[in-house]
């Protein structure tokens, strides 16, 4: 699955994931109306209008970026209809021939972890038969509780031929309180970095090629990906805080390689609700897919200035 996602970010030109992240106040009105009058102001009826919003974005700029990364507490906060929704957009961006990165975070001990992994990202077995379950081609994963929590996602990433993303250097501003922690006088998300690398080496799909096994790095944190990206040479880092979170593209270049891969940066809020951005007001509520479209060009001229600068 790897190697899709660098051929579909080398054939869009864009290393560019859009995070699909609904939230009620994301939605237009019309959206909601039409949803609320079907369903209520109901769980299902909030279910009905992310799958509808997300619908229109997704019909908007699927050939514009290879991947999309949705959100799973975006879903969960609805419930079961919530969730409905959540793998119907799965589902539907993967009819698209978009690589789906699930923003899942999940992480535990043995069997726990064992059962996301099959959860997301491989088969159940119900007595004769295997079902995938919600089917993602990524997750991301907590590396906190360390070998326990990760070593069954790359058991099924072997299995599967796909891929997960570990937590090293997140973009929250509270994210320094852990991870920046010296220990035996380095920081600790080098010594996660490392231990992703590591990690990576047993995943190559091909020699000389990008493990299965990568990295989360914040684009706010511009010179701790430089040192990162020393560190894991050969893993693809996914890096949120892009736009809202006050990421630009002339932070992104440490994170890619000398060929130009290696990175895929995420982009949520600046995006989806681009419509609601006074940069993009004059699309309005009814061409809130539009400008999601026009966000995604933007951000892809912006990183592909940047790239273009370093070299």
């Amino acid at each position: 699955m790897i190697n899709k996602l660098i051929a579909k970010i080398q054939s869009t030109n864009a290393p560019i994931v859009a995070g699909l992240d609904p939230m009620m106040k994301f939605v237009p009105g019309h959206i909601q109306k039409k949803a609320f009058d079907e369903f209520g102001e109901t769980l299902e009826g909030a279910a009905e209008a992310i799958w509808q919003y997300n619908k229109g974005i997704v019909d908007a700029i699927c050939d514009l970026v290879p991947a999309v990364k949705p959100q799973v507490a975006m879903y969960e906060q609805f419930g079961i209809p919530g969730m409905i929704a959540f793998q119907k957009t799965v589902d539907y961006c993967k009819e698209k021939d978009l690589v789906v990165i699930g923003d899942v975070k999940r992480g535990d001990i043995g069997s726990t972890s064992e059962a996301y992994a099959v959860g997301h990202l491989g088969r159940v077995t119900v007595g004769s038969r295997s079902y995938s379950g919600f089917g993602e081609d990524f997750a991301t994963v907590n590396p906190y509780l360390g070998s326990d929590g990760i070593t069954p996602f790359i058991k099924v990433c072997k299995e599967e031929k796909k891929g997960i993303f570990v937590l090293v250097k997140t973009s929250n501003p509270s994210s320094g309180e852990f991870q920046d922690q010296m220990i035996d006088g380095r920081h600790l998300y080098e010594l996660v970095g490392e231990k992703v690398s590591q990690w990576g080496a047993e995943c190559m799909p091909d020699e000389g090629s990008y493990s299965y096994v990568g990295a989360v790095v914040g684009a706010t944190y511009p010179e701790q990906g430089r040192v990162l990206r020393r560190i894991m040479p050969r893993t693809f880092i996914l890096v949120p805080g892009y736009g809202a979170q006050g990421g630009k593209g002339a932070d992104l270049v440490h994170f890619f390689n000398e060929d130009g891969l290696g990175a895929i940066i995420n982009s949520s809020r600046g995006i989806i609700a681009a419509w609601q951005q006074e940069k993009y007001a004059r699309y309005g509520e009814a061409g809130y897919a539009e400008a999601a479209r026009m966000a995604v060009l933007d951000m892809r001229e912006d990183i592909a200035q940047a790239l273009q600068a370093r070299s």
